[in-house]
């Protein structure tokens, strides 16, 4: 449940939105909505560039040092693979993250938190009713929360920045109620706490924390309806929040309301897929998936791993017991110029199971060798080195 917070401070933290030119943004330089543009649409390193542009032009601005902070720290959770909002569709998971963290990211992160907490600390303690300062603290201390949680996996350092950035925020609310875009973090942690087993509850009531998963969707929905620079950040974790209650059709008409909006976001290319496959309707997610796949073909998501489509239509078409479906589904992830390695380990291994069960145990022994061949330490190749004693046979 840490890990969900975790990932929902960081969406919460990212203080944007881009898209209605009637925002003003903090600082208020002509550079942020570009940048911020690039950041939705996944472009992440055009995005980093933009805000540190912003930054050197406004070196004092706690806002400005928390942009580059969440574009840097994205990029890095992006590329370790901890962006997959499945991951969070439950309380499991905890496990490690795909790929091991860069350490020159990890310090540049560290500096950059460090950075604004000082800009925010210097301000609080000239005013300690500084609305915009209290707000900035609650996202560097939310943002540093993700960090230590999904990279460095520091469970209680993240859940005291958690905790901080909460009351931050709360402290903001209880200054100036018509902040809305405080009612981001405050609403994501109310519906985290308001999702915990009743004994958890009970326990961190002691200690002053209380939730309610009703109160955090009226929080983000008004953060999302607010019209503040949250608005976008508040849709996308409302979005994970209404999956997870298995409220699809609320889900999917915010993930369409900003799939256009951020046309080489692949995350929510692929999240309508999800979604219409969470919800029964498999038909229309296998067409999501192939639309996804032949658009990253044409070059719609550039340094993106759009071949995660082909896994995704895959497992739904193995779901349905065509084997011979999933298997051609896999197998166009080797078509990819430079798929991901893992990706691609996980698309052999699973063709290679298709084949089993297609009696084509020539072609099944051949995904499983190269499934070793690419990486012979990893899960995959110890499941492909039982697959190549024993035929695959389902359960």
């Amino acid at each position: 449940m840490l890990s969900l917070l975790a990932w929902c401070l960081a969406v919460a933290s990212a203080q944007t939105n881009p898209a209605p030119p009637r925002l003003s943004f903090r600082p208020a330089d002509p550079l942020n909505g570009a940048a911020f543009d690039q950041f939705y649409n996944l472009n992440y390193d055009a995005a980093i560039q933009g805000f540190e542009q912003v930054l050197a032009r406004h070196p004092d601005d706690a806002f400005a040092v928390n942009h580059l902070l969440t574009a840097v720290l994205f990029k890095e959770l992006y590329r370790m693979g901890a962006l997959n909002s499945g991951d969070y569709e439950n309380d499991s998971f905890l496990g490690p993250p795909h790929r091991p963290p860069d350490p020159k990211v990890q310090q540049r992160i560290k500096d950059l938190a460090d950075r604004a907490f000082k800009i925010e600390e210097t301000r609080l303690d000239a005013d300690s009713k500084d609305v915009d300062a209290l707000y900035a603290r609650g996202v560097t201390r939310g943002q540093f929360s993700t960090y230590t949680a999904l990279v460095e996996r520091a469970w209680f350092s993240a859940l005291r920045n958690a905790v901080g950035a909460r009351r931050d925020h709360e402290r903001v609310l209880a200054l100036s109620p018509g902040y809305t875009d405080a009612k981001l973090i405050v609403g994501a942690h109310y519906y985290v706490m308001g999702s915990l087993p009743w004994g958890v509850k009970v326990a961190v009531a002691l200690v002053g924390l209380s939730g309610s998963k009703e109160k955090g969707i009226q929080y983000l929905q008004e953060a999302a309806n607010g019209a503040g620079e949250t608005s976008v950040d508040a849709k996308v974790v409302l979005m994970v929040f209404l999956r997870r209650e298995h409220r699809y059709n609320e889900a999917l008409q915010i993930v369409r309301g900003l799939s256009p909006q951020y046309p080489q976001d692949l995350l929510l290319a692929l999240e309508e897929g999800n979604l219409l496959r969470a919800s029964g309707q498999n038909p229309q997610a296998a067409a999501v998936y192939r639309k996804v796949w032949q658009e990253g073909r044409e070059g719609r998501f550039p340094n993106l791993h759009y071949e995660v489509a082909a896994v995704s239509l895959g497992d739904l078409l193995r779901s349905q017991k065509d084997h011979a479906g999933a298997a051609a589904a896999y197998e166009q992830v080797n078509e990819v110029a430079q798929p991901d390695p893992e990706i691609l380990q996980k698309a052999n291994l699973a063709a290679g199971e298709m084949y089993d069960l297609l009696q084509k145990r020539d072609l099944a022994v051949k995904k499983y060798q190269a499934v070793i061949a690419s990486n012979g330490e990893s899960p995959p190749a110890e499941t492909a080195r039982k697959r190549l004693k024993d035929a695959f046979r389902e359960q």
